[in-house]
């Protein structure tokens, strides 16, 4: 990742020892870190400032940390979000990513491990961000207006954020517009082994994406199945 100076987090965490242990070594990682220990206490922290990775546990005294994780993916799209709970169960483990976190680190862990996956979050969201020249800017893909700089598209009219992982896959299509991208191509784009993905994963996924730019995802024009191999897009334009 190289330097971390300037880089801030927000941790939302309930357990005392563990968050001010957590907050104490990032900190001395050099980490700027913004401590929270409710949903309301977090929602105040995105309002007043913009971080790069949250840390969010799922269960929290006045609400869900996948609620949360909606609400900031609305208000900070390019944040990069990783859950840290005890609630490591398959089920938990799929709906957290299907939100769009970025990992999922079940407690207890070593913090060299979870330093590590820090790393790898904010390299990825970082990597993201760099859109090539050849698709700067907006670009329209189907019916959706996309942003990957804002990590956002526009449908009928209507603004909604677009995750990580949708933007690095919808990206990877466009750099390769009329050329089929197969599914282990795109499951090393957008995931790291330890999220335990597999090819069904990227089906599921781009059943996900169509719903955003086919104009009938049920008989799907823009992104293409091609079998035996993978997906690909069929039109890009500028805007």
């Amino acid at each position: 990742m190289g330097t971390v100076s300037g880089v801030r987090l927000l941790m939302v965490e309930d357990e005392p020892n563990v968050a001010a242990t957590v907050a104490e070594r990032l900190r001395a990682a050099g980490y700027q870190v913004v401590r929270t220990e409710s949903v309301a206490g977090a929602r105040r922290a995105i309002g007043e400032g913009s971080y790069q990775l949250a840390l969010i546990d799922v269960g929290l005294p006045d609400g869900s940390g996948f609620d949360l994780a909606r609400v900031l993916r609305e208000r900070a799209p390019a944040t990069a979000i990783v859950f840290l709970t005890a609630h490591a169960s398959a089920e938990d483990r799929v709906r957290g990513l299907e939100l769009g976190a970025d990992d999922y680190v079940g407690k207890p862990f070593l913090f060299k491990e979870l330093l590590l996956r820090i790393q790898n979050c904010l390299k990825r969201a970082q990597d993201l961000a760099q859109v090539p020249g050849e698709i700067r800017g907006q670009v329209r893909i189907g019916r959706a207006l996309v942003d990957f700089e804002r990590f956002s598209a526009t449908v009928d009219a209507e603004n909604r954020a677009l995750t990580h992982k949708e933007c690095s896959v919808l990206r990877l299509l466009a750099e390769r517009v009329g050329k089929a991208v197969s599914r282990d191509e795109i499951l090393d784009r957008a995931w790291s082994a330890d999220e335990f993905p597999t090819s069904r994963t990227v089906d599921n996924f781009i059943v996900r994406l169509r719903k955003l730019v086919e104009v009938n995802p049920a008989d799907p024009r823009i992104i293409r199945s091609i079998r035996g191999v993978g997906y690909l897009l069929t039109e890009l334009r500028r805007e």
